[in-house]
């Protein structure tokens, strides 16, 4: 009877553990059979490459988000960011051709990723005051930059600028490989570099990290530099492929991004995290999204699935650090 007992708790544990380690995945694959059953068209070729594409800028932004979040901090200014870097990319292009349009957009987005670096790595400012901060006063620059008017570029079939948004590689959508391709790059320095190390330990114990010898006020500005130029390449793609630009098109993608990067079991606490994982958290909410539309439910629909995706995943984030589902109150 005990080793029944034994064994029973000693399944209990491994199942735990596997949801710990792989629930992410084991979500992915429940979700994808159990859509696959409810539309004939879901499982088909080109509609999940839509998926893909669609995942494509969100999950890049997601890519540099998860770096921030992993060093204990947060980036909600990455919708306006992304507008801002669309903007200028789209409007520079007729003005000074594509390659030096690009080349401005990317050091000026990463010029406002280093002052909110600064105001939280040097300053020890706050990070989500400090990005709901630059949120708004990015917005704000961006409707003084175009004058509350759209942007759109002139000659849009006789561009090269058109390959990253609606070009192929080797069969593969552009975007889709340049979205699973910076992933797989942040991946390999997060596990295989002295940075990444360096990353996990300032999010994990940032006292800890800075008696080990660790920069930390350095190790959060380089994050916001990184989620800075993922921002960059989602821009790149957004504009390259709509070949024009809303001042607001990035309303709403913070959400979006952190509910990617949360429910791939990035921890808000910092410390822990995986770039593939967020990859496969951006894929679910896109399946979900696709799934949605497919079987006919209206598109505002998503915002309220993304909501109880929120919850449930910073739920089960707390618990799992609490080692319980529900705490108690005295």
């Amino acid at each position: 009877m005990a080793t029944d007992i034994k064994t029973a708790a000693d399944h209990g544990a491994q199942l735990k553990a596997l949801l710990a380690q792989q629930g992410i995945l084991i979500a992915f694959i429940v979700f994808t059979i159990g859509f696959a059953f409810s539309s004939d068209r879901f499982m088909s070729a080109d509609n999940l490459m839509t998926v893909l594409r669609q995942a494509a800028i969100i999950g890049t932004i997601a890519v540099g988000v998860t770096v921030v979040v992993i060093g204990g901090n947060l980036d909600l200014s990455v919708g306006s960011l992304l507008s801002f870097a669309t903007v200028l990319v789209v409007d520079l292009h007729d003005k000074i051709g594509p390659a030096p349009a690009m080349l401005v957009m990317f050091v000026a987005t990463m010029g406002i990723g280093a002052i909110t670096g600064f105001l939280v790595g040097y300053l020890r400012l706050n990070s989500l005051i400090v990005t709901l901060g630059m949120l708004s006063a990015i917005q704000g620059i961006v409707l003084i930059y175009t004058g509350g008017q759209n942007v759109d570029i002139r000659e849009q079939d006789g561009t090269w600028f058109a390959v990253f948004g609606r070009g192929y590689v080797f069969g593969i959508a552009t975007p889709i490989v340049i979205f699973l391709g910076l992933a797989i790059l942040m991946e390999i320095v997060l596990r295989r570099t002295s940075y990444g190390r360096k990353v996990f330990a300032v999010g994990g114990n940032p006292t800890a990290a800075v008696f080990s010898g660790i920069n930390r006020s350095r190790m959060v500005f380089t994050t916001y530099l990184i989620s800075a130029f993922a921002v960059g390449c989602a821009a790149v793609i957004m504009g390259s492929r709509v070949m024009g630009s809303q001042n607001n098109v990035g309303q709403g993608y913070e959400l979006l991004v952190l509910a990617g990067v949360i429910l791939g079991g990035t921890s808000l606490l910092g410390g822990s995290g995986s770039v593939l994982k967020t990859v496969l958290g951006v894929l679910i909410l896109a399946i979900i999204q696709n799934a949605l539309i497919l079987m006919g439910y209206p598109y505002y629909t998503q915002w309220l699935v993304t909501w109880v995706v929120i919850i449930l995943a910073v739920w089960l984030d707390v618990a799992s650090k609490r080692g319980r589902l529900f705490t108690t109150f005295n």
